[in-house]
């Protein structure tokens, strides 16, 4: 028996403990969209400090009233990005799903209330194509989700075009239905200065409906295994395809909620293409702290991110910048965030869970 070697290098040096206040610091850097809610009291304090006018009751509401639809595109965006799937068709799904009712009230003379309960079922079968093809196929989500815009941005501009020879279709105001439908999705309150819009209290409960279902449910076990280790989920019996075609109709119905609060507040559908806002439910949910590889993320972070986008956009826009420089600086708010989370994602793993 030969006697043990002595180590080449002297012995493991001693692990040293991290301090309570590191740990902690660690554990709170590594959720998701803390880096956004950082971002959110910076540049309130930036641009409050250019323009004090952002910090009134009026500007508090024009910065929801931009961020309420965006954050509701947001956390059913960010579900699907956790699972891994993207989802470019939401926006496009809230303005054929808009014209939809608009065109049943005003060509077919329904009622408000079952045209809406049409359009939300026409939304459904979009959102369930898009993740049955997902799922059958193979497919990537964000070439399949792609292919669905184009067809809906194509048709409902077509339909638009013929039906009412213009891009906006309206006449809703006044027909049966009008005022609940109006109550529920498109008052106002008058607060101070600031006309704040109901679909605040929407994106609220969404963000709320889509943390539970996330954070509390098997459903959201479901979801971070689909986006973490997908083969080794369907191995242990996870229904990943269930969950993928589950998290397609959440975006679909997202959409249709969108376009919802868009067309009972104004009582008109604009129909236009807008590639670009299809991007912006994507970049707000990254700047949430969502991965584009799947597994990490979360819906605070989505609204939170949609908070960010509200704030930059109202900021630039009171402070007297010019507004071309909002998209250099919704880039810029991207790649610092993708950064971050890359950083974050790899702390993570050397956090002790503990």
């Amino acid at each position: 028996m030969t006697p043990d070697r002595p180590l080449a290098f002297g012995p493991p040096a001693p692990v040293v403990p991290r301090s309570r206040g590191r740990r902690m610091f660690d554990r709170l850097l590594a959720r998701p969209g803390v880096s956004a809610l950082i971002g959110v009291a910076v540049l309130t304090l930036l641009f409050g400090a250019q323009s004090p006018d952002l910090l009134s009751s009026a500007g508090l509401a024009s910065v929801l009233e931009v961020a309420a639809p965006l954050g509701i595109g947001a956390v059913a965006v960010a579900l699907l990005l956790v699972a891994g799937q993207f989802d470019l068709s939401i926006g496009v799904v809230a303005v054929s799903s808009a014209l939809l009712t608009a065109l049943l009230v005003t060509e077919l003379g329904l009622d408000l209330w079952p045209a809406l309960l049409l359009s939300l079922l026409a939304a459904l079968l979009v959102g369930a194509v898009n993740g049955l093809l997902v799922v059958s196929t193979g497919l990537p989500s964000f070439l399949v989700t792609l292919a669905t815009f184009l067809i809906l941005s194509g048709a409902a501009q077509a339909v638009a075009a013929a039906v009412a020879d213009a891009p906006r279709v309206g006449g809703l105001r006044g027909e049966p239905g009008w005022d609940s439908a109006h109550a529920l999705f498109g008052s106002m309150a008058q607060i101070g200065d600031g006309r704040f819009p109901v679909s605040v209290l929407w994106w609220g409960a969404a963000t709320v409906v889509t943390t539970w279902l996330l954070w509390r449910t098997r459903f959201g076990n479901a979801v971070f295994a689909s986006g973490g280790a997908p083969r080794p989920a369907r191995e242990l019996g996870v229904p990943v395809g269930r969950t993928t075609v589950l998290l397609f109709l959440g975006t679909a119905a997202a959409g249709w909620l969108i376009g919802t609060l868009g067309v009972a507040r104004l009582g008109a559908v604009q129909v236009t293409p807008a590639l670009g806002a299809e991007i912006q439910f994507v970049v707000v949910a990254v700047i949430g702290g969502c991965l584009l590889t799947g597994g990490y993320g979360s819906t605070v972070g989505a609204s939170l991110g949609a908070l960010l986008y509200a704030v930059a956009h109202e900021g630039i826009a009171l402070s007297d910048w010019d507004p071309r420089w909002f998209e250099a600086f919704l880039g810029a708010l991207l790649l610092v965030a993708l950064l971050v989370n890359g950083v974050v994602r790899r702390r993570l793993r050397a956090v002790p869970r503990s």
